[in-house]
């Protein structure tokens, strides 16, 4: 998908929510249609007493309400609730809910979810949280996700344990449906937890690999400059780069760009188009990453994203608006000041 600078804060756009699809599950906006099933899963004692902020009983009423409220807090972009939704015998049915909200202040997102109790034992909650959470680093600005669990609820820990979160803390809340404070245990997982470290070779003794990637600011009519959205399921997901790719054994950074460029966006770039710009020189914990950026103005073909990556054109002052990994952002400035 393509968009313009304007547009990439706004993403994922809340009227047009693509489902998330999991071997099993579909996890979707919650419809007006899905309150009787909800309410009737949600509104049973050992379901709801693990959720803090839901009373017992349950009034159906407050169902309806809250699915509407669901709408209007997407659109905003202050949360994202999903029902997550299953086969059996050729139908839909309502299995539980997921959802994130989100604190941008701290760029933090907060993760909750629950299953019906006639479902646990499945994996569905491992699935559909994992799924979430791994839509939510690749799509949100965030850099964390926090999730508080009931001590007494040890299977809701040991499905975080398993998606990648870490325990960070122990902390009281008071739960509605219990009338009463009750300890939790804080959980906290960040991009790297999730999507991994980037892995290399393995470095000589004393020493860090290095590691060399050429990268390429092309920039329109306007002066734009265009920024890549890493997909999920990547390293680093959800961070804008530069585009660009690692250099193959005996390649040059201009022959890299040129292959990278034709594989990522179905351009074509002669090496005469190429003009050397600036370098990053960056020590992560298990490399040395080496970065030429090259400017582009001509090139043929339209850019499209063949990655599955989320594209921005960019006006050169809000580049610092864009998330990136710490490699590109000592060249924003650089960038930033030429144009």
């Amino acid at each position: 998908m393509e968009v313009t600078e304007a547009r990439a804060s706004l993403l994922p756009a809340p009227e047009a929510f693509a489902p998330l699809v999991t071997e099993r599950l579909t996890l979707r906006p919650p419809a007006p249609a899905d309150a009787e099933a909800i309410h009737r899963l949600v509104n049973a004692w050992p379901v709801v007493r693990m959720l803090s902020r839901l009373p017992y009983p349950y009034p159906r009423a407050l169902t309806d309400e809250w699915i509407a409220s669901t709408i209007e807090q997407r659109r905003l972009g202050q949360a994202y609730h999903l029902a997550i939704t299953g086969q059996e015998v050729g139908r839909e049915m309502v299995i539980g809910c997921v959802g994130l909200r989100l604190d941008t202040a701290s760029r933090t997102a907060h993760l909750g979810y629950w299953v019906g109790e006639r479902f646990w034992g499945h994996g569905v909650a491992r699935e559909a949280a994992g799924r979430v959470v791994s839509w939510a680093f690749a799509n949100l600005s965030i850099d964390r996700i926090e999730a508080h669990v009931s001590i007494d609820n040890p299977a809701s820990a040991a499905v975080l344990r398993h998606i990648g979160f870490r325990e960070i803390a122990e902390a009281r809340e008071h739960f509605l449906a219990r009338d009463a404070e009750a300890a939790v245990a804080v959980f906290e997982a960040r991009r790297e937890d999730i999507f991994g470290q980037v892995e290399t070779e393995a470095p000589l003794a004393g020493q860090k690999p290095l590691l060399l990637v050429a990268a390429c600011a092309l920039i329109d009519v306007d002066g734009r400059v265009l920024l890549a959205r890493r997909p999920e399921g990547k390293k680093m997901a959800g961070l804008w780069e530069f585009p660009g790719g690692k250099l193959q054994p005996g390649e040059t950074p201009e022959a890299a760009l040129i292959r990278e460029l034709r594989e990522e966006l179905g351009i074509d770039v002669a090496a005469a188009c190429l003009a050397p710009f600036a370098f990053a020189s960056h020590a992560y914990e298990r490399f040395h990453l080496l970065m030429p950026l090259f400017l582009c103005r001509r090139w043929q073909g339209f850019v499209q994203p063949l990655e599955g990556q989320t594209l921005a054109w960019v006006r050169p002052a809000k580049l610092t608006d864009y998330e990136m990994p710490p490699a590109d952002k000592p060249l924003v400035p650089l960038l930033r000041d030429f144009l």
